[in-house]
């Protein structure tokens, strides 16, 4: 791997904190910054899988909620909610699966005030391929064991219901 260090950065860190003094934040700066660079680091996986397809993530989660949603059409703002993303967000990433054909805009059919987001052929069908591939190339196998993964998530959802995140 380029750039590869022979030491672990974030222990250095962790050391140097220790060192002038701050101790009671070592552990928690530690596991900050560790799952901040392991974000980096599956994003970067994930945008390599995507990328080809001329998806981002934020692109791919739209496709997969309106995907997963009864009609293959939600209210902007729903999207919004339940990706937990500013609406601005949920705008751009629209704006730019429309103008590649994946998802249309419609009226909504009992809130004139309100516009849907609906998944065309073409987006569904990308979605599916996004997916297998996805799921082939980093979420079977993301770099920890199984036992690891049911407790990561488990540690990082009583991150999540503490940060009220739900």
């Amino acid at each position: 791997m380029p750039g590869q260090l022979p030491f672990d950065p974030i222990a250095a860190a962790r050391t140097r904190w220790q060192a002038h003094g701050w101790q009671d934040a070592a552990a928690g700066m530690a596991a900050v910054t560790s799952v901040m660079r392991a974000q980096q680091i599956l994003l970067a996986r994930v945008d390599r899988v995507l990328r080809p397809l001329g998806l981002t993530f934020a692109r791919y989660e739209v496709l997969m909620l309106l995907t997963f949603s009864r009609d293959g059409a939600l209210a902007l703002s729903k999207i919004g909610s339940r990706l937990q993303v500013h609406p601005a967000s949920v705008t751009n990433a629209v704006d730019r699966l429309q103008a590649q054909g994946l998802v249309r805009r419609v009226p909504h059919p009992s809130d004139r005030r309100a516009t849907l987001a609906e998944i065309t052929p073409d987006g569904r069908a990308l979605a599916a391929k996004a997916t297998a591939a996805l799921n082939d190339q980093v979420f079977a196998r993301p770099g920890l064991p199984p036992s690891d993964l049911e407790q990561l998530v488990s540690l990082l959802e009583n991150l999540r219901r503490d940060a009220g995140d739900f």
